[in-house]
């Protein structure tokens, strides 16, 4: 018996991952659809793959019920598309009666989507909200770590890396994902949840040097908006959460020029006057960003990202510490570099559901819905590995 895989902006640069790694991971009967607006793109990836197994589709999901006809039989939707499409989507995959994964909702969407736990539930199918890299294999980490302890006090995930890789064409905003969910995370304020309460806080705060292992180092993550933040003081209520925060550590000259484009106006969605026209100047950004020249590599790929989770707790009475990283050093015989810890998870627990080893139904984060074992088990087919260790008492950097 066969699965099929619908992969919603599947041409698109995350898309194109999860693609590229259900291609490569799925027994050879199942097929894999790449559903996206841009059906030459669409048509051109799947004529590059080989094969009657992988499929263009065009689709517009902006018009659920047209999506919801197109997804007729797939057993997993996974949205890749840009979080302001998440509910349209989960509709769509509602009336499909299929699974649901998508890569994270910027915790506000995030709150959203999990209204919806009844009506999946109702029809016995999963929707996994934020199975990417963070969010995603980062509340797997803190899951991982919560399970070696009895009560949970703080969860504090930093995210950093690192690439020395020569390239043909140095772009001039060097961007692997959408610029405009970028300038969000760095104008909307950062959630926290602080003595078990959720507050926001000033934008791109909290910087300040953390030692990661090599070959990344010393780097100085800064708060910014992460849907872990919606889900994880839920997750892990009953075991006492008090703390759980999340930072991010760009290159410091990336930092500068998103910096530079939110202060000049370019992260307004609002609509201006232009030539006789209207525009978004945050869509402009965007556009220009997304269709610079892609850059090749010169020589080998010298990527490396380590995703942390921190997770102080107590068992039989003792202050206990759990960090947990995921290292990636990319995938180059897939031609991936670090993108593939974003790119790869939603395709694993895509097959993990086809699997049974996902068995919770209803609107889920992954930290309540992901084993973590079989899963860190497909990362390590990835190359990407999972480091843990405890320290005594909660006197650990964060």
């Amino acid at each position: 018996m066969s699965d099929r895989y619908v992969v919603i902006g599947g041409a698109g640069a995350m898309g194109q991952i999860t693609v590229k790694d259900l291609v490569e991971t799925c027994p050879p009967a199942d097929q894999v659809v790449i559903a996206d607006y841009n059906l030459d793109k669409a048509s051109q990836l799947a004529a590059s793959l080989g094969g009657n197994r992988v499929q263009p589709l065009l689709i517009d999901i902006n018009n659920v019920t047209a999506t919801a006809a197109a997804l007729e039989g797939a057993l997993v939707v996974i949205n890749t598309a840009p979080y302001a499409f998440n509910l349209a989507v989960m509709e769509a995959a509602l009336l499909a009666q299929a699974h649901y994964i998508d890569l994270g909702g910027l915790f506000h969407t995030t709150r959203q989507q999990l209204a919806l736990h009844d009506r999946f539930q109702a029809i016995n199918r999963t929707a996994l909200l934020g199975m990417g890299a963070a969010p995603g294999i980062s509340n797997v980490l803190a899951r991982y770590a919560a399970d070696q302890l009895e009560q949970v006090q703080e969860i504090h995930l930093r995210v950093a890396g690192v690439d020395r890789t020569r390239y043909d064409v140095e772009p001039a905003l060097s961007v692997s994902y959408s610029l405009k969910t970028i300038l969000e995370e760095f104008s909307f304020p950062p959630a926290v949840f602080t003595q078990g309460e959720f507050q926001f806080i000033d934008q791109m705060s909290g910087a300040k040097p953390l030692k990661f292992p090599p070959p990344v180092g010393v780097r100085s993550p800064m708060y910014t908006l992460h849907s872990e933040v919606a889900t994880l003081p839920l997750s892990f209520a009953d075991q006492g959460v008090q703390e759980v925060s999340f930072k991010i550590a760009f290159d410091p000259d990336f930092t500068a020029k998103v910096k530079f484009l939110r202060d000049l106006g370019f992260a307004s969605s609002q609509p201006i006057p232009v030539a006789g026209g209207q525009v978004a100047p945050i869509e402009v950004a965007n556009y220009l960003a997304m269709h610079q020249p892609t850059p090749q590599a010169v020589g080998k790929l010298k990527q490396y990202e380590v995703i942390r989770a921190i997770v102080k707790g107590k068992k039989s009475g003792k202050k206990i510490t759990w960090i947990v990283d995921c290292h990636t050093p990319g995938m180059p015989e897939w031609g991936i570099g670090l993108d593939i810890d974003t790119g790869a998870p939603p395709a694993i627990a895509a097959q993990m559901l086809a699997r049974g080893e996902i068995t919770q139904t209803g609107t889920l984060p992954p930290e309540v819905a992901v084993p973590p074992e079989p899963f860190f088990q497909q990362l390590a087919r990835r190359q990407m590995t999972i480091k843990s260790r405890q320290k005594k008492g909660w006197q650990v950097e964060t």
